[in-house]
């Protein structure tokens, strides 16, 4: 089982052509990309200015949605209301032909599948958020699907019934090795926690659309909103030979250490917001990458604190609450950063060279 996906929209400036064998495939970038815009493709309720799509190796561009045998949960469960849990979950076999008694058997499979057999004979409206999107994920399922299209499904969910279901979609999303998993999402915790398996794929949309496997993309960004979905720094810079880094900034050419690398050319530097620690004077010892920038923005979350530096490169720190109190900081102060070279990777980035 494998599906391509080849789509071009012109005025748009994006171009897709992706081949995904069975598996878990997660798809995110920024708003407006074309996450949505590609699923709709895929499930045949939009057309690009040109398209190839190939499902099992059936070419799907003249084949109706209903006879695509692809799945599409989106954000909002879209339950029939005048029907109860078991029919709803029920109609998507009952659509491809199947009787009613066997629709509702296969029903009745994926309720239990998904942890919702005793709300079988309730109606949408007696429905939590969280219970609703099980049956919408049942009913997907129920269908036989050879490729299942999750568009954002726990987006509309509040935050105590997320991880059950991003549990449920993991537990079922692996229990078909022949089945094309097509996550959106623009949460990286959705993305570990589905896409998780050696083949599994992560595809990010935007000016470049970067592809390949979930790790390898996480770790060797080339966006911006990559690297803040893995949660790195990211500068544009030229490899210097053996080791380091220069780039532009407003004052002239800065130079990065960093590890050692074989990186020639334009390349992307990378360190952990974690990786940087913050002071009030210049330090002194072992740090390589000593920096005197301008606070931007400081931000509280979950036991952290996290500074913005927009000055001399545009970076984040993250540091205690503790620390935080001990320096203090605001938006406009100065302070000094620091960085450990061996804390700075270098990943080529495949265009012109910089600086």
């Amino acid at each position: 089982m494998s599906l391509q996906v080849r789509a071009d929209w012109a005025q748009r400036g994006l171009a897709v052509d992706l081949d995904l064998p069975a598996g878990r495939h997660a798809v995110t970038g920024p708003n407006g990309s074309g996450k949505s815009s590609l699923l709709s493709v895929i499930a045949g309720l939009s057309r690009p200015d040109r398209a190839r799509v190939v499902l099992d190796g059936r070419a799907l561009d003249e084949v109706p949605p209903h006879r695509r045998r692809v799945g599409l949960m989106s954000q909002a469960p879209a339950l029939f209301p005048h029907l109860d849990v078991r029919d709803n979950v029920a109609f998507g076999p009952r659509s491809t032909g199947r009787g009613r008694r066997g629709a509702r058997d296969t029903a009745n499979h994926w309720l239990e599948v998904v942890g919702m057999s005793s709300f079988a004979d309730r109606r949408p409206a007696q429905l939590s958020g969280g219970q609703a999107a099980r049956v919408a994920l049942a009913r997907a399922l129920a269908a036989e699907p050879d490729a299942l299209l999750l568009d954002e499904p726990l987006a509309a969910l509040d935050v105590e019934a997320t991880p059950a279901m991003r549990a449920v979609l993991a537990d079922v999303t692996h229990a078909r090795e022949d089945l094309v998993v097509v996550l959106v999402t623009h949460d990286v915790l959705d993305v570990l926690t589905v896409a998780d398996g050696v083949a599994d794929t992560m595809t990010v949309l935007g000016e470049r659309v970067e592809h390949g496997p979930v790790r390898q993309v996480l770790e060797h960004p080339r966006s911006a909103f990559t690297a803040g979905l893995a949660g790195v720094n990211l500068v544009h810079a030229a490899a210097l030979s053996g080791s380091g880094a220069r780039t532009p900034t407003a004052d002239g050419p800065l130079e990065i250490a960093t590890g050692p690398h074989d990186v020639t050319g334009a390349c992307w530097v990378t360190f952990a917001p974690d990786a940087v620690s913050l002071h009030r004077e210049q330090p002194e010892g072992s740090p390589r990458n000593v920096w005197h920038g301008r606070v931007s923005r400081v931000e509280a979350h979950a036991g952290r604190a996290r500074v913005w530096l927009s000055t001399p490169l545009p970076m984040s720190a993250e540091v205690t609450p503790a620390a935080l109190a001990a320096l203090p900081l605001r938006p406009g102060d100065r302070v000094w950063a620091s960085v450990k070279a061996s804390q700075v990777r270098v990943h080529p980035a495949h265009t012109d060279p910089v600086g």
